[in-house]
């Protein structure tokens, strides 16, 4: 049982590296995949809830990495003040 909890939270670690490398484009695209997954009226019960952890994971990473490109967008101004570069 300790065994089976250690593989999943390896595993985890492994979704959470695997999501961290894709690109926001990317990461949308395979949230879409999950949304057409979950829409079928053929998916299981067990597929189903794996979906949708996955697409909330995804969605976290996603989340995640927009908030570093916010950061990176905002730069300090000449009066210590912040600005969003393009304005």
């Amino acid at each position: 049982m300790a065994e089976r909890k250690q593989d999943k939270k390896q595993q985890e670690q492994n979704d959470i590296k695997q999501q961290e490398s894709c690109s926001i484009e990317e990461t949308f695209t395979r949230i879409d995949e999950l949304i057409a997954q979950l829409e079928s009226p053929e998916i299981g019960l067990e597929d189903s809830f794996q979906a949708y952890e996955e697409g909330m994971k995804l969605l976290k990473a996603c989340n995640e990495q927009i908030d570093r490109v916010e950061k990176k967008v905002l730069v300090l101004s000449g009066d210590g003040g912040f600005d969003e570069l393009g304005e």
